[in-house]
């Protein structure tokens, strides 16, 4: 599969979201995923403490001890609603990232993220502790997860020193705000992009079509908000789209955000072996810039 750089990092452009084990997913579900991703050449995974109440890392340290060297392992930090809310202060910083440590069963972690801003923290501080945990051989790379533009030049002006390499932001053909603004800056500041909930929870995949019922188990709810004739309409649109070019919606959805060259990887998550398989698949289309256009137009 290609790789794209996250500063010194080579990651797969289709990455696997971890956030369903400990969760959905128990150790046996969560072994069947990792193990297709490997087969499929998914090699980038991400995390979070927050993910299953810390049990996603508990769940992956438990298996990936004698694959680590195959992996690019990403996790997070300091989410309010995870287990370390004041993890952008410097001394919690600390416990956080020798908590996911331990959890992980490893010695390092290639890409540590803040999960989202903190409100009174200088980002500097947090940015320090970030950079002394990179010359300690404890992180590689550094990211950011649920930032704005104006953060991430905050971030940029804060120290010369310590730099994000990437920002994780929710980013489908249902949620283009970022390209007013945080994909222009990424490429103006040399940021990876990494988008999150690229199948608009499951509305790109196919699974919903209009005037039929929807599949029993799916995460979307048939009188969701999510579910509005304008949107069941556009995903017709894609669906026509791209059965003319002989591919899937779920292809086109992780096509459109690839054909940015700021966007460094996909993350999507998985349940099943056959998820990982079909989200890998969708890793060769290239969209030109014509037909990126064309694209943007129909959910316009």
């Amino acid at each position: 599969m290609e790789t794209r750089k996250i500063g010194s990092l080579d990651v797969t452009v289709v990455g696997l979201g971890c956030n369903n084990f400990g969760g959905r997913l128990d150790q046996e579900g969560t072994a069947r995923v990792l193990d297709a991703a490997l087969d499929h050449g998914v090699t980038f995974w991400d995390t979070a403490d927050l993910y299953g109440g810390t049990q996603s890392e508990t769940l992956m340290g438990n298996l990936i001890k004698d694959r680590r060297d195959r992996i690019v392992l990403a996790t997070k930090f300091g989410h309010p609603s995870g287990p370390t809310p004041e993890g952008a202060k410097p001394e919690e910083l600390r416990k956080a990232i020798e908590a996911s440590l331990q959890r992980l069963q490893t010695d390092r972690i290639d890409l540590y993220q803040l999960h989202t801003p903190h409100p009174d923290v200088p980002i500097a501080d947090t940015l320090g502790t970030l950079d002394d945990l990179v010359k300690e051989g404890k992180v590689i790379e550094i990211g950011c997860s649920n930032f704005s533009v104006a953060q991430l030049e905050e971030a940029e002006a804060a120290t010369k020193e310590a730099k994000f390499a990437s920002v994780q932001n929710e980013y489908s053909l249902f949620k283009r705000d970022d390209e007013k603004d945080v994909l222009p800056a990424c490429a103006r500041l040399g940021i990876g992009y990494i988008p999150f909930f690229p199948l608009a929870s499951g509305l790109l995949t196919g699974k919903y079509r209009k005037g039929q019922p929807h599949p029993e188990g799916t995460r979307i709810k048939s009188d969701s908000k999510a579910l509005t004739d304008e949107k069941l309409d556009a995903v017709e649109r894609l669906i026509a789209w791209a059965g003319d070019h002989g591919k899937t919606v779920l292809d086109l959805a992780f096509a459109y955000l690839l054909a940015d060259p700021s966007v460094v990887s996909v993350i999507a998550g998985a349940t099943k072996p056959e998820q990982v398989a079909t989200n890998a698949g969708a890793a060769g289309w290239t969209l030109t810039p014509e037909e990126r256009a064309e694209v943007a137009a129909l959910v316009d």
